[in-house]
């Protein structure tokens, strides 16, 4: 009887990648482990089909193998395609699968010394009027870069990295401890299955060398505090010709002298003379687009909030444009000389003569308070 696909086993499409097919063969693992399903033939034989097509699909080798001639391609390589008992455990099953996790792994296959470079952050400074108008900065960013005399591959031109002889390539050694077998990363290579004998001068072996790129980034309008940028490839450069990682440009925007800013709304505090908030006035109040004249009504009270539509910010995610609430707060007269002393003490006086009509909040608050220690007693 001719053998189901190994995809169609493990429900994966054709281009699934390694991720994919590691977490649906995890999910049928558990599913039809002998150990889950004792004395059921069906389960332990699907179990074996579904292990074996992890076996070849999980190896790049086996899996281009298969993919170009089929099962003949791969010629029964598949750790279970010889029949028999099985004699295995969970662990035996998902050591491979949580190998990179637990830097070890059941199936003896070597980690690829192949590595992604990693994610940088660049915290940037924004002036309010830079983070709403938008800009452009250039930035310094000290990072590890692939080698320009060897290419990153960390050997000496002209010479190539050799097969470990300690582990034979594989990564990992295998050490004998009485009843138990331990499984390891190879002290000689790390890991990486190999082993450079003539380094580069420049790079040590490393195939990275340090090196502060200078680099152009345009800040979008209206970008607040905590908003990222995300530069693609512009992190570390990866290991052994491993793609580079990101760099992620965090914004800050700076305190404002005038304005503070809520999301797509400014705030400012424009202090009024007693004069001009009893009688009323206009006034020239700051947006970030130039000055604009505020009409104050007679009798306006400190605290009172004025709202100037439409001169807030456009957010950096599109949405209406906000607004500017101007708060005035009445400040009161200092430095006085005699001359305007006498003429607050006679406009004091004709206060009085309203019958508190003038300062209605002022009356009401003291009343209250008469009232409150009447009836404590």
């Amino acid at each position: 009887m001719s053998k189901q696909d190994y995809y169609e086993l493990l429900d994966v499409p054709r281009d699934a990648s390694d991720r994919d097919i590691k977490k649906a063969y995890r999910r049928l693992a558990m599913k039809y482990h002998p150990d889950r399903n004792p004395d059921n033939k069906e389960a332990e034989d699907k179990f074996k089909e579904i292990s074996e097509a992890y076996e070849v699909l999980s190896d790049a080798q086996k899996r281009s193998a298969y993919d170009q001639f089929g099962h003949d391609g791969v010629n029964g390589q598949g750790g279970f395609g010889g029949g028999g008992g099985f004699e295995g455990n969970f662990s035996d099953i998902f050591g491979d699968v949580f190998g990179d996790i637990f830097g070890g792994g059941g199936g003896g296959r070597r980690r690829s010394s192949v590595q992604r470079g990693a994610d940088l952050r660049y915290n940037l400074d924004l002036s309010l009027e830079e983070a709403v108008r938008g800009c452009e900065k250039t930035l310094k960013v000290p990072t590890l870069v692939a080698c320009g005399v060897c290419d990153g591959s960390g050997a000496k031109p002209g010479t190539s990295a050799r097969t470990c002889g300690t582990c034979g390539g594989v990564g990992q050694v295998r050490m004998q401890q009485g009843f138990f077998s331990v499984q390891q990363t190879c002290p000689t290579c790390r890991g990486e299955g190999k082993v450079i004998s003539d380094p580069c001068s420049k790079c040590h072996g490393h195939g990275r060398v340090e090196e502060t790129k200078t680099l152009q980034v345009k800040i979008p309008a209206g970008v607040d505090t905590g908003d990222r940028i995300r530069l693609s490839g512009e992190g570390e450069a990866g290991s052994h010709g491993g793609p580079a990682g990101d760099l992620y440009v965090q914004v800050n925007v700076l305190q404002h002298p005038i304005f503070e800013r809520d999301g797509k709304h400014l705030y400012c505090e424009v202090p009024i003379s007693f004069v001009d908030a009893a009688l009323g006035g206009e006034l020239d109040v700051p947006t970030l687009d130039g000055r604009v004249k505020l009409k104050i009504p007679a009798e306006t009270q400190t605290g009172k909030l004025f709202r100037l539509r439409g001169k807030g910010i456009t957010p950096v995610r599109g949405g209406g444009v906000g607004d500017l609430m101007v708060k005035v707060t009445v400040e009161t007269p200092v430095s006085l000389n005699s001359r305007q002393r006498e003429l607050l003490k006679e406009f004091q006086e004709a206060m009085d003569e309203g019958n508190h009509k003038h300062s209605p909040k002022k009356h009401g608050f003291f009343d209250s308070v008469k009232k409150f220690f009447e009836d404590m007693t």
